[in-house]
């Protein structure tokens, strides 16, 4: 496992675009703040803007735990449209890979997301939120490690 996203403290950008039913993309811009505790704890901070659509901003925060040597990690998130969430991620030789569904929700909302690793501090995020059987929204972005 070579990853430096998630596994390593850190600050990232996030440039791409989002997508939602029946609509053109729009650009998402984003940071992100990973730290971790001695005791195998990690809590990662995204902010995501949408600039020059009106969109109101985006804003999960997650804590999850993750044992040294172990390849699969539990988290809860706080996510600004979701609400309450729970999830599993898993970590593979050139990605990670989660899933997580909305606690208590009548729409049966859960997301899916992989971050493909292109090199040391650069990664592809592929991302999802479903409804039921249905997309509700997708985003492409490329996340980049920033200098300490």
């Amino acid at each position: 496992m070579d990853h430096n996203f998630l596994l390593e403290s850190g600050r990232w950008t996030l440039q791409g675009n989002w997508l939602d039913r029946d609509t053109m993309p729009t650009l998402v811009k984003g940071k992100i703040l990973v730290a971790w505790s001695r005791d195998d704890w990690f809590t990662m901070v995204h902010k995501l803007i949408f600039p020059g659509s009106g969109r109101d901003e985006i804003s999960l925060q997650y804590r999850g735990r993750l044992n040294a040597g172990e390849r699969q990690y539990t988290f809860v998130l706080q996510h600004s449209l979701l609400g309450r969430v729970e999830g599993e991620g898993w970590i593979a030789p050139e990605s990670i890979v989660q899933r997580y569904w909305v606690l208590g929700d009548r729409q049966r909302r859960t997301g899916f997301e992989t971050l493909h690793k292109f090199g040391a501090n650069k990664y592809c995020l592929s991302s999802s939120i479903m409804a039921g059987h249905y997309l509700n929204s997708t985003m492409e972005a490329i996340i980049e490690r920033q200098p300490d």
